[in-house]
């Protein structure tokens, strides 16, 4: 018998209550956040009570049937909505039924001729790009789609991999490892906090015949041995509770690249790396959203 998923499905007015909201629906004990933007003008019945700001967008998320109606979500739920003046729609999903709707409704995308997302239903990239990755994203974060993700892969392109180790802090479907692997690297750890990204990331490594990346769930980014390039494609507010963490496992003469930065969290990331003794390299912006690369 098939599992059945509880789907919610909101609009948010801005990147920091979107985090904030993310940060209770997980203690709540939801997973698999699927955020796009939401373009201005837009009405699909779910109402915000702000008006769309900077950063709006639409976010689904899912937790299983059962767990839901044996803890009684719905009460928190709204709870936790009437707190931020939203509103949310509900919805089940069936297992069998997630594939038809990722299907339709994701594109390849490339990043120049560096880098090439696909699903295994789409044809080669033409013109070719050097490398070509094969994402099943179900349920989980990270295809390229993102500008977040998108930025991380043009500043990647820039870094020299062979033979590092790497360390990718919220890997979502394990695109970024995945790279990693591609552009050279001896070792790659990939870890995510989120059941079914750790699902997802296994099936995509082997879909993509990696063979150095090791995929685990943590609870936080402290590990105990080094890496020479660490990668953290999350948010503002996990990057802040992590940071100390990040800087210990970056190695002397290392890399840090912080992603899923607003364009306005930019000067307070830089003045948070520094004070853990990061140099500030560069910045990549794209759409609002900046990605930041720093070395020491």
């Amino acid at each position: 018998m098939s599992k059945e998923y509880i789907e919610i499905a909101f609009d948010f007015s801005n990147q920091e209550q979107y985090e904030l909201l993310v940060a209770e629906l997980v203690e709540l004990g939801f997973e698999g956040f699927n955020e796009e933007e939401l373009e201005e003008g837009r009405n699909d019945g779910v109402a915000l009570s702000n008006g769309l700001g900077k950063g709006a967008g639409h976010c689904k998320t899912f937790m299983l049937k059962d767990i839901y109606e044996a803890d009684q979500v719905q009460n928190e739920l709204d709870i936790i909505f009437n707190k931020y003046h939203l509103t949310y729609s509900k919805s089940v999903i069936k297992e069998e039924n997630w594939n038809a709707i990722w299907e339709s409704n994701f594109d390849p995308v490339r990043v120049g001729e560096f880098v090439g997302i696909r699903a295994h239903f789409h044809p080669d990239f033409v013109p070719a790009v050097t490398h070509d990755i094969k994402i099943t994203p179900k349920m989980s974060f990270g295809t390229g789609h993102h500008p977040t993700t998108f930025l991380v892969m043009q500043l990647m392109q820039r870094l020299d991999f062979k033979d590092k180790t790497v360390y990718d802090f919220g890997t979502g479907t394990g695109i970024l490892g995945i790279l990693a692997e591609k552009l050279g690297a001896k070792k790659v750890l990939a870890v995510d906090n989120d059941d079914w990204c750790i699902e997802n990331a296994l099936e995509n490594i082997q879909n993509n015949a990696s063979k150095v990346i090791t995929i685990e769930k943590v609870a936080s980014a402290l590990q105990k041995d080094q890496y020479d390039i660490v990668l953290a494609n999350v948010n503002r507010h996990i990057i802040e509770a992590n940071m100390d963490e990040l800087t210990q496992i970056g190695k002397p003469g290392g890399i840090l690249v912080l992603s899923g930065l607003l364009i306005e969290d930019q000067s307070d990331m830089i003045d948070l790396a520094r004070s853990k003794a990061w140099i500030f390299q560069e910045a990549q912006p794209l759409d609002g959203w900046v990605s930041l690369l720093f070395n020491r």
